[in-house]
């Protein structure tokens, strides 16, 4: 999979703009806020239809303008086809092969990335939010049906959480009705969590071997997907839905006092472990660097597994997050087999090997020029 051109109108610092890119490495250099982030953005955005920087679409469009758009021609296997997202200040309207799609999950997936950016970083110490996303994002592209499960999940959750806040502690409860919801709840959440515990035991096998290159031998990694509470058990599949009914049925005057859904993968976490010893507590800064980039070349490869294709690949600004010895083992893992786009504020420092075949574009001030 990999892109061949990309047109933006309107969009963040670019007015209008073409480009056509190389099947390999795109190098985009430049001084900070010229507009090399933005570019990965919106190929990001053709991804998953939203922003990793913001939840704003307005953010996206230039100054005095009613909207922004960007296409791509995306290369799949034997065919290209065309993807196209139009932001306004009220909504998207997202196109393939020129035809509006009616949902945006219908959109979503249709081109894979995967993205490395410094605050990735942050995924090993900070909240249980961030590895949810980290999770749902790479699903979400490469599982259609677990998308359209969380859509669904998230849409009855409101509608729990707001019936406990208006009636939870009124004589108008209406229990028959409240245990739908309920049901409904535990069978998109089984999904959701059922994919998540394969994605994780699939992403462990590829990420360890890689982790075990990176640290020299040295460090074990190991992940596990942890409920929010100790009376769930996702060890035994088959007894989750169980489970989870009994503590809803068990709990809930607890749930009518707080006014909230009080367990689900909407509070569940991912947990890493290096030598058996939890991450978040105990990993110093190169370990957390480590598992990261171990995490994200192993989703290239679970891409493959899963769609065929190897997925596009982002990488923000991160070389200068990274030693010789983990930069060289990222550029060997990419070279010839992935498209990637790669944010620099020098060439200075990358390989000349790499730079031999790359494409390299100087962004200045929203104008790109090919060196």
């Amino acid at each position: 999979m990999f892109i061949d051109s990309l047109q933006l109108q309107h969009y963040r610092n670019y007015d209008s703009l073409e480009l056509e890119f190389h099947q390999g490495l795109t190098i985009l250099t430049g001084e900070n806020a010229q507009g090399k982030t933005n570019l990965l953005e919106a190929i990001f955005l053709l991804s998953l239809a939203k922003s990793h920087r913001t939840n704003h679409d307005h953010d996206l469009i230039q100054w005095g303008q009613d909207y922004a758009s960007i296409q791509a021609q995306v290369h799949l296997k034997d065919y290209t086809f065309p993807l196209e997202l139009i932001l306004h200040p009220k909504g998207k309207v997202a196109k393939v092969n020129y035809i509006e799609q009616a949902k945006l999950s219908a959109f979503i997936g249709k081109l894979n990335v995967v993205l490395f950016a410094p605050e990735d970083l942050q995924m090993i110490k900070g909240g249980p939010s961030l590895r949810r996303k980290f999770m749902d994002a790479e699903l979400g592209q490469a599982h259609p049906l677990y998308l359209q499960s969380l859509v669904k999940y998230q849409t009855i959750l409101k509608q729990r959480n707001k019936y406990l806040k208006d009636y939870g502690q009124s004589s108008k409860f209406d229990h028959t009705f409240f245990e739908v919801l309920t049901d409904q709840l535990i069978d998109e959440a089984f999904v959701i969590i059922s994919n998540r515990l394969d994605f994780i035991d699939r992403l462990m096998t590829i990420a360890q071997p890689i982790h075990r290159i990176i640290s020299n031998q040295r460090d074990k990694l190991t992940m596990a997907y942890q409920s929010s509470i100790k009376q769930i058990n996702y060890g035994n599949l088959s007894q989750i839905k169980t489970q989870m009914k009994e503590y809803f049925e068990n709990n809930i005057d607890k749930e009518k006092e707080r006014m909230l859904t009080l367990i689900g993968p909407h509070r569940d976490d991912l947990i890493f472990y290096i030598n058996n010893r939890q991450s978040d507590l105990f990993a110093s800064q190169g370990q957390q660097r480590t598992i990261i980039l171990s995490l994200k070349l192993a989703e290239t490869e679970l891409f493959q597994q899963f769609t065929g294709e190897y997925p596009i690949l982002l990488l923000d600004d991160v070389l200068s997050e990274l030693d010789d010895n983990r930069q060289h083992l990222l550029m060997n893992h990419i070279e010839d087999k992935i498209q990637t786009f790669l944010t620099t504020a020098t060439i200075k420092g990358i390989r000349s090997e790499s730079l031999q075949h790359a494409q390299i574009l100087q962004v200045h001030q929203g104008i790109i020029n090919e060196l």
